[in-house]
């Protein structure tokens, strides 16, 4: 796993980086995991645009992953680390040592090989070790995990991007005390299942896009600023000559307070779980 940087053929190429993909052992998904994947343009069920600056980009499918792992007690081997266009992190292929040989697709945790067999108990005699899954109750203090479940059964919701991991800090009746890795502590239940490790990918954040045509591949469309805008279209636009936003606060295109207003709402159902607010 590492950053390939390009031979400067091009002035785009010049600074352009990616993935060297050296950890990729399987070219082709699991068909039998794959979904297919409608693109919205951004648009609600409405046709109404709800997110800007989406369209386009590369035709993807998606890949089905196991958030729950709740196939408990039973062993599964690595048998391949595959690219998943849909996330920043790795996927691994599982095959479990079950009758119906079932394959699922996990979040891949770093340090995970093909041959590796990984597990997903509740028992305290199983080894806490990268990529076996436990209820948070059977996981020691100042491990590192990720692909945390929120609620009981629902499957991991948070810490599931590239080289993310969060830290359980202590326990404390039935909640433990989670580091996030925004520097929030939370509680959650002991209950909700968890991963050994931290995410695949790490080097995810360092790779420099290079130019305007790579981020359209990702079906990102362009972002227009607001000062480059007519007064009728932005809060921002107007003016003779180059001119700055002019407004007391950056506002929305809507006329909404932006950059860095906090739009958390005051008494969130959530806050009794927050111990200590991100930085």
């Amino acid at each position: 796993m590492g950053i390939k940087k390009f031979k400067p053929t091009t002035a785009s190429r010049r600074w352009m980086s990616g993935p060297d993909f050296s950890e990729i052992t399987k070219d082709e998904p699991e068909k039998s995991l794959l979904a297919a994947l409608k693109k919205s343009g951004g648009r609600n069920v409405y046709g109404r645009v709800t997110v800007r600056h989406r369209g386009g980009g590369h035709k993807r499918f998606y890949r089905l992953i196991d958030f729950k792992r709740d196939i408990l007690d039973v062993a599964a081997k690595v048998i391949a680390i595959e690219y998943d266009p849909n996330r920043s992190s790795r996927i691994a292929l599982l095959e479990y040592q079950n009758p119906a040989k079932d394959k699922r697709y996990i979040i891949a945790p770093l340090g995970l090989k093909v041959g590796d067999e990984i597990i997903s108990s509740d028992q305290k005699d199983v080894e806490v070790k990268v990529g076996n899954s436990f209820s948070l109750r059977y996981i020691p203090t100042g491990t590192m995990i990720h692909n945390i479940e929120l609620v009981k059964g629902k499957g991991g919701q948070i810490v599931r991007g590239a080289g993310s991991s969060a830290q359980i800090m202590a326990k404390e009746q039935e909640y433990a005390h989670v580091k996030l890795p925004s520097g929030e502590v939370r509680l959650i239940d002991l209950d909700c299942r968890a991963t050994i490790g931290q995410v695949s990918n790490i080097e995810h954040e360092a790779i420099s896009i290079g130019k305007a045509g790579r981020t359209r591949w990702l079906g990102i469309k362009p972002t227009v600023r607001g000062s480059a805008m007519n007064p009728i279209d932005h809060g921002h636009g107007g003016g003779e000559g180059k001119a700055g936003q002019g407004n007391p606060h950056p506002v929305t295109p809507w006329g909404k307070p932006t950059k860095g207003y906090k739009t958390r709402k005051p008494h969130k159902y959530s806050d009794k779980f927050i111990v200590k607010r991100r930085k």
